[in-house]
Parts: C-alpha cells; structure tokens; sequence
C-alpha cells in the first residue's frame, strides 16, 4: 500500500513512498518509555521536571557514562555543536519512581517496568573481548534487576572503519564481542534486539540500552534483506547480531524501533557514491521493515508514523542534500536531528533510525 511507482535500476527497485489515506489511525495502546529531543542547553531543566530513565547527549566531546543529576547520562562525541547541527539530549522518560544505580561501570535506571543501562568501553587496540566483558556485565544486570527482555540497543564506536591493531576493523572486532555475550548469554538469533552500531569521534565504544520486565520486543526483519546475523563471513567472523526492528508488546502492541537502516539489499551496499539514492534506498528499507512489523490497533505503521528520528551522515556537505530527502518524505510533525559521523561500512554514506508509533488524526 505504500508504493506509488516503480522504477527498475539495475537489479533494485527503486519506490517513491505515499502515505496510505485510508486507514483509520488510533493511539497504540502498548505502555513504553518516552523519549524526546531536547536543545543540550535546556536538558537540565527539562529532567529537573520529571521522572527521568536516561539522558544521552549527542554534542561534539565524548564525555562517557555516569551518574548525574540522579539518572544515567552518556555524553558522545557526535559532530554537532554548530549552526547547522546543534548539539541535543536524547531524554528517556517514565511514569515514575524511578531506582538508580552502578554496577561494574554499568550506570542504570529503572521504574517497575522500564530499565536504561548505559556503559563505556575505554579506547584499546582491539575491542572483542572488552565488548564480551561489557556486555556480559549489562546483560548479568538485566537479569539480576529482574529486567530481561532487551528491545533496543545502541551503539556508538570510535574509529569504526579503521583496523585495529590484529588488521580487523573495528566495527567486525565490536561485532565479535558482542556475538560471543550474546553466545554465552543464551541469546537466540532470531530474539536479539534492534540496533545501532554507528560512528562516534574519540574515546572508545559507549553503548546504552532498554530493557523491559514483563513486555518483549517482537522482532521485524525486511524481506528484501538478508537478516543481519546470518551475513556471510566475508562481513567478519561474526555477524552483527540484530534485528532489523522490533516492537515492543506489552498491555498491547506499542512502538516499533527501528534499528539503524541503510542503503542494502540483500546483504550488499547498493548505489555507491550516491548519496541520494542511497538516502533514498535507506528509507524505502524502512517502510519494508514497518510494513513487516505488523499492525498495532488495527493499522500498520508506516513511513509518516515515524518520529524521534537520528540521521547519521558521513561527509558534512551532504547533510543539506540529505535532510532535503528526509523531509520531504517523513511527517512534517517529526522530530529528526542530523549528525556527522563514519557509518558501519565504509562505502556507507547514511544511516536513518526512529521510533515509529500508529497515531490517530489525519494523514496527508
């Protein structure tokens, strides 16, 4: 229902999105945090006012994990800071109260339902087994409060296409850990969460992620991609474990999270150079895996339904060209930050997430 036309290049089609009209649109009735973007300079004031999980701020310095103003922050380095793209926090909210706390250098919140845990590994030569260490503390944590189902996961890699010092590049040495915590976890392929894995600029790999008690996140994969954890060993000696989104279900079915999407079908990196086309193909991804994800209240989401949108751009004279795709294609309600940063593949320009909820009120 999303295709308006088709035009064949090469062996992708390529699709110009339409919002569906006639669908009736309710509010999902799934609980779920809340998140939303909020200018740097007003987030102290902003969480002064609410019962707060998590603040990650995406600015121009790494700062790292801790406990400040009595919540998780992480603070990244994310090539914001100026006119064009300011810097911002990413705020998680809830209902309340909320319990904090740190374990093991893992910094945490939680309410009875909802759980945020943020953590850094230090810049090192190789990062396997630092991310299987890492993980596995997060993951003991999850079980240990009683919140063990993980629905999202982000995480932001410093030097994420260089080699470390084995000549393995650091995002498939990332990769590596992280599929040996997941191993040793009892983490099934076809239950890992939704993901990021994106550049950042200095100081090591930090990473944060939601995790619920009684709800779980129903995965979504697009049928025109290759799951990610079953890619060929010519991507590492491990595949990324992730999904492509899930949804996260409890008292109903709620938002969906999509993971950090791009320009690949299959399991190749299509339209190389192009930062239209690969823009564009990253979108259409996301409205495959939307569509994928199954209807909450009675409506599938698709692509106007996305918000709290993060744009991750390679080369900073792109971003115009960029935003210009963006807009025009998502609700014109949405909030959408860009940021300048190295994606997971070298031949990758852009990288799109957001949280897609099925809202009520008109469509375009």
């Amino acid at each position: 229902h999303l295709i308006h036309r088709r035009e064949r290049e090469a062996d992708v089609t390529q699709i110009q999105f339409q919002p569906r009209t006639d669908l009736p649109r309710h509010p999902a009735p799934g609980r779920a945090p809340a998140a939303a973007f909020v200018d740097i300079t007003d987030a102290d004031a902003y969480c002064a006012t609410r019962p707060v999980l998590g603040r990650i701020d995406y600015g121009d310095t790494a700062t790292g994990a801790s406990l400040t103003g009595g919540h998780p922050r992480l603070g990244l380095g994310m090539g914001t800071g100026t006119a064009d793209l300011p810097a911002f926090s990413e705020v998680w909210t809830t209902e309340g109260p909320v319990e904090t706390g740190s374990t093991d250098g893992i910094v945490w919140s939680r309410d009875d339902e909802f759980l945020l845990c943020a953590g850094h590994i230090p810049e090192a030569d190789s990062y396997a087994e630092a991310t299987r260490s890492a993980y596995t503390t997060a993951i003991d944590l999850m079980h240990e409060l009683g919140h063990t189902r993980c629905f999202r996961m982000w995480n932001f890699v410093n030097r994420i296409n260089e080699d470390n010092a084995d000549g393995l590049e650091v995002y498939r040495d990332f990769c590596l850990g992280r599929a040996h915590a997941f191993r040793r976890n009892g983490f099934a392929d076809t239950e890992v969460p939704a993901a990021t894995g994106i550049g950042a600029r200095g100081d090591g790999i930090m990473f944060y992620l939601l995790a619920s008690r009684n709800g779980h996140g129903t995965p979504a994969e697009n049928p025109q991609q290759v799951a990610a954890y079953r890619y060929p060993k010519r991507y590492g000696p491990e595949a990324p474990r992730f999904a492509r989104a899930t949804r996260l279900v409890l008292d109903g079915p709620g938002p969906v999270y999509v993971s950090g999407t791009a320009s690949i079908t299959g399991h190749l990196t299509r339209f190389h150079g192009d930062v239209e086309r690969q823009t564009g193909l990253a979108l259409e991804n996301i409205a495959r895996v939307l569509a994928a994800s199954g209807p909450a209240a009675g409506a599938v989401p698709d692509l106007y339904d996305l918000d709290l949108v993060k744009v991750y751009v390679r080369h900073a004279d792109d971003v115009p060209t960029v935003r210009a795709i963006v807009e025009a294609t998502l609700s014109p309600h949405a909030e959408v930050r860009y940021l300048v940063v190295d994606v997971c593949r070298a031949d990758l320009l852009v990288e799109i997430e957001g949280i897609a909820r099925t809202v009520a009120g008109p469509r375009p």
